[in-house]
This record gives structure tokens, C-alpha cells and sequence, in this order.
């Protein structure tokens, strides 16, 4: 009876930890893992002896295993195929060259620093191959970064979780059970991997064609739906361990292929058409919330003095050589050439802490050890829950400081209304290489602009939670482009007074209603007005709306600050023989003023020049001119 209760105790205890990291994490807009790990410490055997893990026994490897199959398919139901085109090559090379440079640098680092036989160097190295969704999910929610940058960082996550628990489980067979060969060891990896990716996909089609062809109840079909998806990914943990194990693929410890089974289930689920999308990642949301902060605290109570202690100072640089040169190392290797900027490969670089998936999978190997090992059981643990320790706490609190120190937090623009309005101005937005959010109310109009490749949130946007989490904290631009002229007021009223949105622009359907923005300091674009004027345009001036729409299609006008002073001084005749030749400057504004710019002219810090010509040429120009 007292288990029970000691069990009951602990539970509410981490539960009642779990929802004040996450309150305290959003109001200091710090990833909340970050207050997990440290409470997890505080309450366990080597604090204040709130948390004793001992009470699970033998049933704590099961349940963690569990949790971190729902934690793996939350990370890679987000993953979807267009947000992935951002950035394949550098992915890629991150996911298979990164992972062995990460491998064989921190091996090395450990056996050098530490002075571990190689066996458990390499065993370590394996295990920090990974830089799980864990930690990077919950840095990208309240860091919002570039989009590739953060696609790039999810990806390399979810995929370094599976490709480390099942190459750290081999290792250990390999190198300290005393399985044979290297072609063995590639053999039991390759076979477990792709016995977790086909049961996976087998478990996704299964639940696609339930949710898509099977009637589910009508009052409960969005619960049942949830519940279906949140079996799936336990389902498929637990088929793909019993089909190792049934067909001998398993080793002593298992096999991991759950692990890569979930991570196919969550990517191809995340991917195709599903009722009810928007209920089920809430509620997906919410259980992964609850199952990351029972294990958080519960591994990091598994933390003790000794094991730290024993690394000594040499543990701290190991760490630093780990963090500060591997990490960068195959970062800067695997992003050599592409689209990234060398401030987002920076940031790349600096955020890459470990997450669950070393932590459980370490744990489970110096269970096995300590018996015969203790020394190398010691090591182990050590090792990886002091880089784990050290990169959630250094990492996940500095990741926003970091993003603004380089500059790699854009400012967005946010259009409140999916409708064609909307959608038409996000296209002409995002042409011009701004990050768009689409914010609508409308499920369907939602899952339409996600397919059509938009970055889209569902919500009420004159909701000031919903705005917020559509980045209108870091926007330049609000747009409310609603049907509704009221809910374009309340949308732009917030815009300006809330979050000092800088440029706020609104739909007005009704002509008498623009007096109201304008008293709001909003600026209103007249339904009727924009129609007469395009209609005056073509009646009045033909040539001109003929070029106007041909520079739609394949030209363009734009407006940009001088904030470079590669160009401050320099005369406008000079500017221009630096342009491309198919650009040309048209305006220059100054203190509100408008002029024509003469060969003469002196380009000042600070003025707005605008470019025409076409799309490239005119974007050269802006990126040219501004820092």
C-alpha cells in the first residue's frame, strides 16, 4: 500500500512541477524543458527527496519507452514534406555525414578528455548523435526563427532521435557484449531501422483509412479520432518492439526499432488529409506536454553528485570541446554552399542540445553495466547526462539571445483573413521574400492554405493569444483582410496598441467606416475605392494599367531603407552603375518627402528608396541596400 501511495505522491508531485515550468516558461519565454531538467534535480534523492525513480522499478524502462514513443511522433507529425523543401541538401548531409562527424568527434573528445576506453567513448558518441524534438520543439515554440532554420533544426532532431537509440543499442552489443564484426553491427542496424519504418507506415495506413472511410460517431467523432492517432503511436512502438523480438532482430536490451516505427508513423500521418486535423494536435499537443514532463523530471532526478563528480574538470571540457567544436564543426561542413546565411549557420551551430533519447537509452545501459562495470557504468551516465545537462540549461536559455544577437529572427507579416483577399496579398508578400502568417478562423480554409504550401494558424485574431502565437510580437506588418470591417477594426486596434506592430493596414468593405481606422491610426484600403481607382486606371490611363499588370507578373516595385553604409555618401549616378541593369531607382523619400532622384543627389542613412524593374533585379537592389 505504501508503493501505491508513494506512486500516487510522486505523480501529482511532477504533474504540479510540470504545469509551473510551463506557466513560468511562458511568461519568461524560455523553453520549459530548461525548468523541467533543473526541477527534476531540486525534488530527486540528490535534493530534497521528493522524487525516488526506484518506486517504478523494473516497469521505469516501459513507461519511459512509451513516453518517448509519443514524444517522437509529436516531433515528426510536424514535419511536413513543403517545410522540408526549404532546406533538403543541408538536411540531409546533417542526418547522415553530421551524424557520423557527431559520432566520431564526440568519441573521440571523450576517450582524449575523459580518458574512457573507446568502447564506451564510442558507445557515448552514439548516444549524443542525437538532438532530439524534446528539446528543439519546445526552443522553436518561443524562438521564432527563420522557417529553414527552424525545419532544418525539427528534421535533424527527429531523425538523429531514431538514428542514436538504435546505433547506441547496436554499439553496445557490439562493442561491449561482445557481438561480432562490423558487418554485423551494419546489418542489425539497417534491419532494425527499416523494420521500424515499415511497420510505421503500415500502422499510418491503417489509421488513415479508418479516419478517411470508416463512419466514426457523429456527436464524438473529433474525440475518437484523437484517440485513434494517440494509439497509433503507441501501437506502433509497441508492434515494431514485439515484431524484433519475435523475429529475433532484438538484442538483451530490445531493439529500438519502436522508436524509428513512431517517427514513420507521425511524418507520413502528419502528411496526408486527416479529419479533425486541428483537435487532434491539440490534444496531441497536450499528451505530449504531459508525458515530456514526467520524463524530464524523472530521468533528471536520476542525476546523482557522484556521477559528476567523477568526471571532475575534466567533464566541463569535455563538454565545451563537444559543444563548442564538434557541433560547429559538422554544422559548418554539412551547411558549406548552401542557402543559409553564415548567421543562421551560426545559430545552427550553437543550438544542438540532447534530449530524451540519450538520457532513457543511457540509463538502460548503466542498469545493465553496474553489475559487472560500475566504472564504465559511471562513465556513461556521466558523460552524456552532463552534455545533456549542460546544453538543455546553456543552450535552451540562451536560444532567443543567441537568434537576436544574429540577427536570425525575422520580422513577419502576419495577414488575419484566408479568404481571397488574404491569400492573394500572402502570394504577393511572400514573393517578395517576406515570412508570411496567415491567420483563419476556418478549419477548412486552414488545412487549403497549408496544402497550397502557406504558412497558415487557425484562431480568432482579434484574440490576443492567437496573434501572439502567430509571431505579432516580431511582425512589421499586420494586415487584417476579413470580410468584416468590425473584426478589421478589433484586428488592427491590437496590432497597434498591443504589440506596436509598426505598419497596421486593414480591408474596409464599407466606405463610411474608414474614417474610424483612420482615427485609429490604421491604414484603411477602401474596398470600393481600390476597384474605382484599378477601373479610373484602365479607362483613363490604358497604358499605364497595362504596365501595371505586367509588372505584376514579372516585375516589381519596392521600397527600402538605407541601412548599409556601403552606400551612404554616394550619389545617385554612382548607385545606379552598381545596380543590376535591370533595375532602376525611382523615388527618393526623406523626411516624408518625395523627389525624383537627380544624378546628383546624395544617398543619406535613413532614406526610403524605391526600386523598379524586375523581381530579381529589384531584390538585389533591396539586399544591396540594406544591412
Amino acid at each position: 500500500m505504501s508503493t501505491a501511495i508513494d506512486i500516487v505522491r510522486i505523480v501529482v508531485t511532477i504533474m504540479g512541477i510540470g504545469v509551473a515550468a510551463q506557466v513560468l516558461a511562458d511568461r519568461l519565454q524560455i523553453p520549459s524543458v530548461l525548468f523541467l531538467i533543473v526541477a527534476g534535480v531540486l525534488v530527486g534523492p540528490e535534493g530534497l527527496g521528493l522524487i525516488d525513480p526506484e518506486v517504478f522499478g523494473e516497469a521505469l524502462p516501459a513507461i519511459v519507452g512509451l513516453s518517448v514513443a509519443i514524444i517522437v511522433f509529436e516531433g515528426a507529425f510536424h514535419l511536413h514534406v513543403d517545410r522540408l523543401r526549404e532546406a533538403p541538401r543541408e538536411t540531409l548531409r546533417l542526418v547522415t555525414v553530421g551524424a557520423f562527424v557527431s559520432l566520431i568527434g564526440t568519441a573521440a573528445v571523450v576517450r582524449f578528455a575523459l580518458g574512457a576506453s573507446w568502447a564506451v567513448s564510442l558507445l557515448v558518441g552514439a548516444l549524443l548523435v542525437a538532438t532530439g524534438p524534446t528539446v528543439i520543439t519546445p526552443i522553436m515554440d518561443v524562438v521564432p526563427v527563420r522557417e529553414r532554420v527552424a525545419t532544418t533544426l525539427e528534421t535533424e532532431g527527429v531523425v538523429n532521435d531514431v538514428t542514436a537509440a538504435i546505433l547506441a543499442l547496436v554499439m553496445f552489443e557490439y562493442v561491449l557484449l561482445g557481438s561480432s564484426g562490423l558487418p554485423t553491427l551494419i546489418q542489425k542496424f539497417a534491419t532494425r531501422l527499416a523494420l521500424g519504418i515499415a511497420v510505421g507506415c503500415l500502422v499510418a495506413s491503417v489509421v488513415w483509412y479508418l479516419l478517411n472511410h470508416v463512419e466514426l460517431s457523429v456527436e464524438n467523432a473529433p474525440q475518437n479520432a484523437r484517440l485513434i492517432v494517440l494509439i497509433a503511436a503507441l501501437g506502433a512502438y509497441g508492434l515494431a518492439e514485439i515484431a524484433a523480438a519475435e523475429t529475433g532482430i532484438a538484442g538483451e536490451l530490445g531493439s529500438e526499432s519502436g522508436i524509428a516505427a513512431v517517427a514513420a508513423a507521425g511524418f507520413v500521418l502528419g502528411n496526408v488529409s486527416l479529419p479533425y486535423r486541428d483537435q487532434i494536435e491539440q490534444f496531441k499537443g497536450d499528451v505530449t506536454l504531459v508525458v515530456l514532463t514526467f520524463v524530464f523530471i524523472v530521468l533528471a532526478s536520476l542525476l546523482t553528485l557522484e556521477d559528476f563528480a567523477a568526471l571532475g574538470v575534466r567533464g566541463v571540457v569535455a563538454v565545451v570541446a563537444i559543444a563548442a567544436v564538434v557541433r560547429p564543426a559538422l554544422v559548418l561542413l554539412c551547411t558549406v554552399g548552401g542557402r543559409f546565411s553564415v548567421e543562421e549557420r551560426l545559430y545552427i551551430s550553437a543550438i544542438g542540445p540532447r534530449g530524451i533519447i540519450p538520457a532513457s537509452v543511457a540509463t538502460l545501459f548503466a542498469l545493465e553495466l553496474r553489475p559487472q562495470n560500475p566504472e564504465a557504468a559511471t562513465m556513461l551516465v556521466g558523460a552524456v547526462f552532463l552534455v545533456i545537462f549542460a546544453t538543455v540549461v546553456i543552450e535552451g536559455g540562451l536560444a532567443r539571445h543567441i537568434a537576436q544577437g544574429l540577427n536570425v529572427i525575422p520580422m513577419r507579416a502576419i495577414v488575419v483573413g484566408g479568404g481571397r483577399v488574404g491569400r492573394a496579398l500572402a502570394e504577393r508578400l511572400e514573393d517578395r521574400g517576406e515570412e508570411v502568417v496567415i491567420v483563419e478562423a476556418d478549419e477548412r480554409a486552414v488545412e487549403r492554405l497549408r496544402r497550397d504550401g502557406f504558412s497558415a494558424h487557425r484562431g480568432d485574431g482579434t484574440q490576443r493569444d492567437v496573434l501572439e502565437n502567430a509571431g505579432a510580437e516580431n511582425a512589421k506588418v499586420v494586415a487584417a483582410a476579413t470580410a468584416d470591417d468590425d473584426v478589421n477594426l478589433l484586428i488592427g486596434q491590437l496590432a497597434r496598441n498591443t504589440f506596436g506592430v509598426e505598419t497596421v493596414v486593414a480591408r474596409v468593405n464599407s466606405p463610411d467606416n474608414v474614417e474610424a481606422f483612420e482615427n485609429l491610426d490604421i491604414e484603411a484600403i477602401s474596398s470600393g475605392m481600390s476597384i474605382a481607382w484599378s477601373m479610373d486606371n484602365v479607362i483613363e490611363r490604358p497604358g499605364i494599367a497595362r504596365w501595371m499588370t505586367e509588372l505584376d507578373r514579372e516585375g516589381d516595385v519596392q521600397e527600402v531603407e538605407v541601412t548599409t553604409d556601403g552606400i551612404v555618401g554616394e550619389t545617385v549616378s554612382e548607385l545606379q552603375a552598381e545596380l543590376p541593369d535591370d533595375c532602376h531607382l525611382a523615388l527618393i523619400t526623406r523626411d516624408s518627402e518625395n523627389r525624383l532622384p537627380e544624378p546628383d543627389d546624395i544617398i543619406e542613412r535613413g532614406d526610403h528608396l524605391t526600386f523598379i524593374g524586375r523581381k530579381d533585379a529589384v531584390r538585389q537592389a533591396r539586399e544591396y541596400c540594406s544591412a
